[in-house]
């Protein structure tokens, strides 16, 4: 009995042992074949390190494929602490490189991590400065390619763009708000050590970083160029407080350029305050917009039907009296009898009070806020002001007149571009936006594309149509006379709006305007510009502004490809003012009888004989009286 037992103990225990050898071999199985390749990258991770390498930014390119920002290869210092074998050493001629403290560098050197950077002063290294420290081979110490941000034409857009830190992070304008996008993933340089941190004689693994997504503005970098032109000749000029411009295309809400000064540089940011950095005034500034925003009670009054332009007329005696208020008009003594189209020509503040009075508040506001006045216009930018209008519940009679010519009221300079690109384009509302599409970084292949947002229609085509008519009126009989251009058919509207500081309407400080587009027919761009307090000169939107304007429209012409056009609507002149002619055709005249149809014109001839075989400018051209006309004579 007891030896049974015993026999049956040792089954027992063979049993487990048998059981227990069967796990073991169960669990080397699994481990050495199932689980192989998990645990061998944990094992790898123990005793392999990383030096990161850097992805390209994403660039930025107009609709054109300019660069607008771009990237430029540098690199920064790593040090791996357990690998430097003389640390005093090492220390010491880093920090002579550096131009930093020996007691700094000997830190950085001495940290117990395994990767050590330098920042911020072993970031984004010269050249030269690289070259002395690979020249000294110190164990330990490495060189990792590093990305940074480059802007080719500084403060160019600047306040759109934005800049990135020292980080390659986006921090402000489209770095900021596409930053998602444009950074890219870190690759690195795989390396083996031992448990002590020093390197291994095997192979190295590349793992490849992966670029930003590339993007593309509707911005023309020709048009952004020839507007930051004028606005810094502006402030060369005028020295005003601050200035803007914003060129739209009307049909579709593209902005074509944008820019506010005073600008800053996204390479030297640091020199620049937050409210430098931070102030894109096209979309941030909020002021009483004065006569530009008549282009609204223009454009209502004419699709409620109130107002016959030509036929209808009003009396303008220099003043207004509303509901004991007195409203003046900016010419001492008025206009006196004027059709309607004359009281926009003459920008008449009290022609334009009758005009809000005829449509009513409920009318006339609604008409605001169809335009998209009162709230933001959802453009893909950071940083929008909505405006602020009268509650409909507190305007009275004396807050609808002012409202009819554009004071008492406050809105953003990319609400009123794109109210009247509105008002002119057949009467649609669009969305404004700068990014035109999100592109793959090897091949730049669009990825993802921005189109034209409709937002509401607003006026008729044909109410559209007479306000564009209108408009071109005003610069070749009216205020925005400085606007003309021989050739080509402009409409456009003068600005000049009280500043209120206070409280209190301010004396002699205007923010002087202008906003004009062409052809007049079938607008391609509309331009708004803006100028803040400028001195020395007298402070009209057509003085100032229009001739500004009138720049940036002339280089667009070309930019665009604008065609001339023989028959365009002539100007009326001022006394004193030169005027267009058409240059007759001389050639085949004797020297006298040129003279005598050349008569006005200045004359440069070459050449002998008595016969005229060539002229410049040709015959029909158009060109300012008393302009040069050079003849080629012959026999």
């Amino acid at each position: 009995m007891f030896f049974k037992n015993i026999h049956s103990r040792i089954k027992i225990v063979l049993i487990i042992i048998i059981f227990l050898f069967i796990l073991i071999i169960a669990k080397v199985f699994y481990i050495q074949v199932i689980d192989y390749n998990k645990l061998s990258n944990y094992a790898s991770d123990l005793w392999s390190r990383n030096l990161p390498i850097e992805a390209n930014r994403g660039i930025i390119y107009d609709t054109n494929g300019v660069v607008l920002a771009d990237n430029i290869t540098t690199v920064s210092l790593v040090i791996i602490p357990n690998q430097v074998q003389n640390k005093e050493e090492t220390a010491r001629k880093l920090s002579e490189i550096l131009n930093v403290s020996y007691d700094e560098m000997y830190s950085h050197v001495s940290k117990k991590t395994s990767i050590e950077r330098v920042h911020p002063e072993g970031r984004r290294l010269s050249y030269e400065i690289a070259d002395k420290i690979n020249e000294l081979k110190l164990p330990g110490i490495y060189l990792i390619k590093e990305s940074k941000r480059y802007y080719p034409y500084d403060t160019l857009l600047s306040h759109t763009i934005g800049f990135v830190g020292i980080d390659n992070q986006g921090l402000s304008g489209l770095e900021l708000l596409y930053d998602d996008y444009l950074t890219g993933s870190y690759g690195a340089i795989k390396y083996f050590s031992d448990a002590k941190g020093n390197r291994l004689n095997l192979s190295e693994i590349y793992e490849q970083p992966q670029d930003g997504i590339n993007l593309t503005l509707t911005i023309n970098y020709e048009i952004q160029s020839s507007l930051e032109r004028e606005l810094n000749n502006a402030v060369l000029k005028y020295n005003p407080d601050q200035a803007l411009g914003i060129a739209m295309n009307p049909k579709t809400g593209e902005i074509l350029a944008i820019a506010s000064k005073p600008d800053f540089s996204p390479s030297n940011y640091q020199n620049y305050t937050v409210e430098e950095i931070n102030r894109n005034l096209p979309i941030w500034a909020t002021y009483e917009p004065g006569s530009t925003f008549k282009i609204i009670t223009l454009a209502s009054s004419l699709e409620e039907g109130i107002v016959d332009l030509e036929k209808d007329t009003f009396f303008d005696g220099g003043a207004i009296t509303v509901e004991g208020a007195t409203i003046h008009c900016w010419k001492h003594g008025g206009h006196g009898a004027q059709t309607y189209l004359q009281v926009v020509e003459n920008s008449c503040n009290p022609g334009f009070v009758n005009l809000g009075l005829k449509l009513g508040k409920e009318k006339l506001f609604s008409y605001i806020d169809k335009f998209g006045f009162g709230k933001k216009t959802g453009v893909d930018l950071n940083g929008e002001s909505s405006g602020i209008l009268f509650s409909l519940d507190k305007v009275g009679p004396v807050e609808l007149a002012t409202t009819a010519f554009g004071q008492g009221v406050s809105v953003t300079p990319i609400q009123q571009i794109t109210a009247v690109s509105a008002a002119i384009n057949g009467g649609t509302l669009y969305k404004p936006y700068v990014v035109k599409s999100l592109n793959e970084p090897v091949t730049n292949t669009v990825i993802q594309e921005n189109h034209p947002t409709k937002v509401r229609t607003v006026i008729s085509e044909e109410t559209s149509k007479k306000v564009r008519e209108t408009l071109e009126s005003v610069v070749t009989n009216g205020t925005g006379r400085p606007a003309y251009i021989e050739g080509y058919r402009v409409g456009g509207k003068t600005g000049t709006a009280q500043k209120v500081k206070d409280g209190k309407y301010m004396v002699g400080n205007y923010i002087v305007s202008f906003i004009g587009f062409l052809p007049a027919d079938d607008p391609q761009i509309v331009v708004y510009v803006a100028i803040d307090n400028a001195k020395g000169v007298t402070q009209y939107g057509g003085t100032v502004a229009a001739p500004i304007a009138k720049n940036i429209l002339t280089d667009s012409i070309e930019i665009l490809g604008i065609e001339k056009r023989n028959t365009t609507t002539e100007k009326k002149y001022n006394y004193g003012e030169k005027k267009y002619v058409t240059v007759p055709n001389v050639v085949g005249y004797s020297v006298s009888d040129a003279k005598k149809e050349l008569k006005g014109f200045n004359l440069e001839f070459s050449g002998t004989g008595d016969k005229i075989s060539y002229q410049s400018p040709e015959a029909n051209t158009r060109v300012l009286e008393g302009s040069s006309i050079r003849l080629l004579l012959t026999e």
